[in-house]
């Protein structure tokens, strides 16, 4: 099956908002073996959602729009389908009296407008909205399936998950498909592509590895189609155990699971506190554990030293390590973790402190040199990078490494 995704809104179109909602719907229907060939976004106007919709219907069998649906004048997505689909809204009691209880619990009055909501094409299917007001709208023929659904993403996805994916899977002849994604850091893309070779190289037809990389990570990604689902996870699992055999301690962990949440575990099985000091990344890389549920348990907490008087007062660095060295340095990098380590009794530290830019750089420190120290139980080191000159990517990569040189040193101990 094939399909399309149709994102309806001006706001879209000007960059307002972000299309959150055609990721996540992509990835959703990979996981049923349905193929997105297509994704749109058109204005709130009715020609340009009809020409869309024909167009859609050459090329897919499943067409997902979101977007439209609100009850103001601007919303015309639902009076352009029952144009399209020549139908006339007719008020559905139903929905009608679950509007009315959604609004009670909320402690709201619903208005004559929002009462509209409950005024729907009479030849669709109603796959109902628990979240909001706006329900999903389904037609369903021989040749394609439309669902329209309203574009707040938490609804959508209410919609998606507990209309659509059960109809899926009960009526359309999906095939069997077996996705495994495997966490990996402190490796470049091409660094892995060389290192696991022989592995992709010996891939059956039927099992693609797809690289996806981002800022300090990149996610190998195992993906089979066959018939039958158990001898497919068996296959897919012998190549996942083959390329963790050559990427060892790179990789961390599976299927999206972020860096920051294997670190925790090795935290938590060590029964171990961590720490930050951070200057240039000015608190991400707390900001990055701390949503971790649960990382009140091994984190203590995190200084940041933005300023060298903060470095002197709250971190023990030296005032002459600072004239002698500079802030970016290892001297200064090594003094911030010990100092942390004294202030906050933990027993794992993290210290950077670097030229994030687009200024502030010299001949001697570019824009993008980072320093970043770990300090253990057992052992403490420091090394330089430079990851370029656009600031928040220097702070992305700053964090990620210095997560990445945390990780390496708690597997090895």
């Amino acid at each position: 099956m094939k399909a399309e995704i149709i994102t309806i809104g001006d706001e879209i179109l000007i960059g307002q908002i972000v299309d959150t909602n055609s990721a996540w719907l992509g990835s959703q229907l990979s996981l049923l073996g349905v193929q997105v060939v297509q994704i749109t976004s058109v204005s709130d106007n009715a020609k340009a959602i009809i020409d869309a919709l024909n167009l859609a219907k050459t090329r897919a069998q499943l067409i997902l729009i979101t977007g439209g649906l609100g009850p103001t004048k601007d919303d015309i997505t639902k009076h352009t389908l029952a144009q399209y689909f020549e139908s006339k809204l007719v008020t559905n009691p139903s929905v009608l009296e679950k509007l009315r209880d959604w609004f009670e619990k909320r402690g709201r009055v619903m208005s004559e407008m929002n009462a509209k909501q409950a005024d729907l094409p009479h030849n669709c299917e109603i796959l109902a909205n628990e979240l909001g007001t706006a329900q999903g709208m389904l037609w369903r023929s021989t040749e394609y399936w439309v669902l329209s659904m309203p574009g707040v993403p938490y609804e959508m996805k209410f919609i998606v998950n507990n209309g659509l994916i059960p109809l899926l899977k009960q009526e359309a002849n999906l095939p069997v498909i077996v996705h495994q994604t495997i966490m990996t850091c402190g490796m470049v893309e091409s660094q892995i592509a060389a290192t696991i070779a022989p592995v992709e190289d010996a891939l059956p037809q039927h099992i693609k590895l797809a690289y996806l990389p981002r800022p300090g990570i990149v996610r190998l990604r195992l993906s089979g189609k066959g018939t039958e689902r158990e001898k497919l996870e068996a296959e897919i699992a012998s190549y996942e155990l083959q390329i963790r055999e050559r990427l060892g301690h790179f990789v961390y962990g599976v299927n999206e699971e972020p860096l920051e949440a294997a670190i925790g575990k090795k935290l938590l099985a060590q029964t171990a506190t961590l720490g930050t000091a951070e200057s240039c990344t000015g608190g991400s890389i707390a900001s990055a554990i701390t949503r971790i549920p649960g990382s009140s348990a091994y984190f203590t907490g995190s200084i940041v030293s933005y300023a060298n008087e903060v470095k002197i007062k709250q971190l023990d660095v030296s005032p002459a390590t600072l004239e002698n060295y500079g802030a970016v340095s290892e001297a200064v990098v090594l003094e911030m973790a010990s100092g942390l380590k004294q202030h906050l009794g933990v027993d794992y530290a993290l210290a950077v402190s670097g030229v994030a830019g687009p200024t502030g750089g010299t001949e001697e420190k570019p824009v993008g040199t980072v320093w970043i120290a770990v300090s253990g139980p057992k052992s403490t080191y420091a090394k330089s990078f430079n990851f370029g000159t656009e600031r928040q990517l220097n702070i992305e990569r700053a964090s990620m490494m210095a997560l990445y040189m945390l990780w390496k040193m708690l597997v090895s101990n």
